[in-house]
């Protein structure tokens, strides 16, 4: 019986794909450099704020210097923490999921890559935090994903076993993070990175609705 659902934010509750590429070019052309393709953003997210600037300096200018890091981040961060909730929508389907898992007393949780403050600022803003027993960013204290230590502390405070738990995201490092925890991975297809790297990487499943989480929940 799942008693957990554990998701990831971008690209699997909420499409923050424009967003990001809003924030990470502005930042790029504030300081004369060329605008990323918004589909070399799908690439360049994943792993964490620092891996983002990186991969943004490396693609716009063609290397990453320490000084333009701290320069093209620090704008970004400021223009990320103006307005985090910018051209950020949930995908179809995500309210009636959280609403179903409510209903059935399953605990969610959001455990993301991305700082912990702008992933606490997007799920208040655009899904409500009455809907999460718990949501986590990127923390000091902790690797980011695919590293098992958050995912399986968030476990234990939420005094489930990995066993009876979902981790939901739409990247490899998701299907990596699920694996690694000894949870059952669900791919979203929708998200950033699409079904080939979800297979890839041996997801467990592969949704392409969410009425299709419900049903995997519904059948173990």
């Amino acid at each position: 019986m799942i008693k957990a659902c554990l998701f990831d934010l971008d690209g699997t509750l909420c499409n923050t794909l424009t967003s990001i590429a809003y924030f990470g070019n502005t930042a790029l052309n504030e300081y004369g450099l060329p605008s990323c393709d918004i589909e070399d953003y799908r690439i360049m997210v994943g792993n964490g704020r620092d891996k983002l600037i990186e991969r943004m300096l490396n693609k716009s200018a063609g290397e990453c210097t320490e000084e333009m890091f701290d320069k093209v981040g620090t704008l970004y961060d400021t223009l990320y923490a103006e307005k985090p909730l910018h051209l950020v929508e949930p995908y179809e389907g995500v309210p009636e999921l959280l609403a179903y898992l409510k209903e059935n007393c399953i605990k969610a949780a959001v455990l993301s890559n991305k700082p912990d403050d702008m992933t606490k600022l997007v799920v208040k803003g655009i899904l409500g935090d009455d809907n999460f027993e718990i949501v986590q960013g990127s923390l000091p204290q902790f690797p980011k994903k695919p590293d098992p230590t958050a995912p399986l502390d968030i476990l234990k405070r939420l005094g489930v076993s990995p066993d009876e738990a979902l981790y939901i995201g739409d990247s490899g490092v998701d299907i990596k993070t699920g694996r690694n925890s000894g949870m059952k991975s669900v791919g979203c297809s929708w998200g950033f990175r699409g079904p080939a790297e979800l297979r890839e990487n041996n997801a467990d499943y592969i949704v392409n609705t969410c009425d299709e989480i419900i049903k995997i929940i519904q059948s173990l």
